[in-house]
């Protein structure tokens, strides 16, 4: 061949390819696991987080992302874009059988993942983490359209020593100290060694590339380097109350929040700072540096992807979304749990409790559980250099977004047509929308509510309108624009839209299969009292 047909040949060929490749951006979506609203740099945390303050600064914060306000209904969500109830798991992982579609503890054959989506619109797809949505019944990422896959199946460990520390790679159970393995590893440092290494394959396959990041961390048992606890140690000796307060207030400055909306009164269940004894100080703040030495390590991981991503010069048409699938976690209680002789250590067990929690939450009330705005909201960053415009560089985007949306975010990106049928299924329509639109700026146009259920803590969003419950509670009906930290109940004075929203949520829960729930727990949150306390606050 002629040398200027050959070079025009290649020319053709490159300009191609580049169409392809700007056509269909690689996906990231990053999952972390307990993270509360307030937990990050740019979120209002003193926790040095930078290499996700940096993709915040260079891409999108959404300020209104919501999760389901637990673990494994989020993951399904996430996965399949309807509902958890709808995709099988309304609730953890307790099969309750066939009389209970909506409750069988894995991901069911009327819904399709994200991977099954976007490997049919020629995406090479992967996943690392935290699987946590039906291993045990036989739902697995291997048969559930994931090309590779590194995962646990549902976490609770960050070292091969931990208890209970499982592995599965592409579906084979790996010893811990498997030679394909790196030595001595921790699992936040491990996923994103194994999703770069799985994107290089995708690269040499020349297709772009989706990973399903699902990061154990900061859920406990917290676990992290001795030395990078040793960072944070005797940084909280300040107390929760106030740390709770210096991030509303770093809030308000960075101006994530509405300075009008009012910080709640603390859970009057957790006592005050003050009352601890010196011990008692002295263990919650080294519970703390454990929490926030975690959250540490996740940036750091993030910051070790992103520099991979640029090494293999594929960052920038990369869409990361990072999103968290619940509120902070109380978990179990008031005490939080400081086991083992070095805690933080692989044979330790550390929950933070309470009082931290509520700081991880900040604005809010509640945590994880819950379906008022502490339970359900999360940091949402979004990173895209070369499709979201530098004037947007850095901007909030205040649109409510839910986890049901990435599915259909994922297929607007990547071309993929979301199908009636899956493997001669018929399969849900989406339930999710989106989030394409704000990358630019414009309107989401959700045509639907978004809704919650779990444990029988309930709410339905529509518009600026908010309905939401305990269990045990009445509907009280919020105003979040004017008042998202839930201080003043609208439903008094505007019983008609109470009861228009109450008549839709009702559809709902019955369309979905959602059922009663009839547990309670010990760490309940003290609404009534905290209320009478919030009266107070104008």
């Amino acid at each position: 061949m002629h040398t200027k047909w050959k070079s025009a040949l290649l020319l053709m060929l490159f300009t191609t390819y580049a169409t392809f490749a700007q056509q269909k951006p690689n996906v990231i979506v990053i999952l972390a696991d307990d993270l509360g609203y307030a937990d990050l740099g740019c979120y209002g945390s003193e926790i040095p987080t930078p290499n996700l303050d940096k993709l915040a600064q260079n891409g999108l914060r959404l300020t209104s992302f919501y999760n389901t306000a637990r673990c494994c209904p989020t993951r399904a969500a996430l996965l399949t874009g309807v509902y958890s109830h709808q995709a099988g798991i309304g609730h953890m992982m307790e099969d309750k059988g066939a009389d209970h579609p909506a409750y069988r503890a894995q991901l069911n054959d009327k819904s399709v993942t994200i991977a099954e989506v976007m490997k049919n619109a020629g995406y090479f797809t992967a996943m690392t983490g935290k699987w946590h949505v039906g291993q045990p019944h036989g739902t697995v990422p291997w048969k559930r359209g994931f090309d590779r896959s590194l995962n646990a199946p549902a976490g609770g460990f960050y070292y091969g020593a931990g208890k209970g520390a499982k592995l599965f790679l592409d579906g084979e159970e790996l010893a811990n100290d498997s030679d394909k393995l790196p030595e001595n590893w921790y699992t936040t440092d491990l996923w994103t060694d194994f999703g770069l290494r799985f994107i290089d394959e995708g690269i040499a396959a020349k297709k772009p590339f989706m990973l399903y990041l699902a990061h154990n961390a900061p859920h406990f048992p917290l676990q992290a380097p001795e030395e990078d606890i040793a960072r944070f140690r005797g940084k909280y000796r300040k107390g929760y109350e106030k740390l709770r307060q210096e991030r509303y207030e770093k809030q308000i400055r960075l101006g994530l929040i509405d300075p009008s909306w009012k910080l709640p009164p603390m859970n009057p269940n957790v006592p005050k700072w003050e009352s601890l004894s010196q011990a008692e100080k002295e263990k919650y703040d080294h519970m703390m540096a454990v929490y926030a030495a975690v959250i540490y390590r996740l940036d750091k991981s993030i910051g070790d992807l992103v520099n991979g991503l640029k090494k293999r010069g594929v960052f920038d048409n990369t869409v990361i979304l990072f999103v968290s699938d619940n509120g902070g976690n109380a978990e179990p209680g008031i005490e939080g749990k400081f086991e083992g002789e070095k805690p933080g250590s692989a044979e330790s067990s550390v929950f933070i409790g309470q009082g931290w929690a509520e700081a991880a939450c900040t604005p809010f009330w509640a945590y994880k559980h819950h379906t008022h705005e502490g339970g359900i909201s999360s940091p949402g960053i979004i990173s895209w250099p070369a499709g979201i415009p530098a004037s947007r560089n850095g901007k909030f985007e205040k649109q409510p977004a839910h986890i049901i949306d990435i599915m259909a975010t994922l297929a607007d990106l990547g071309g993929a047509e979301y199908p009636e049928t899956f493997n001669n299924q018929p399969i849900q329509p989406l339930e999710g929308t989106s989030l394409r639109p704000a990358f630019t700026g414009k309107p989401i146009n959700r045509k639907n509510p978004l809704f919650w259920e779990h444990e029988g803590n309930r709410a339905i969003r529509d518009g600026k309108w908010k309905l939401v419950a305990e269990r045990s509670e009445k509907w009280q009906l919020y105003d979040i624009d004017k008042d998202r930290t839930e201080l003043v109940d609208l439903s008094s004075k505007y019983p008609e839209v109470v009861k228009e929203l109450e008549r839709k949520y009702a559809a709902w829960y019955k369309r979905v299969g959602a059922e009663p729930y009839d547990k309670d727990f010990k760490w309940f949150y003290d609404y009534e009292k905290a209320k009478n306390e919030a009266a107070s606050i104008k």
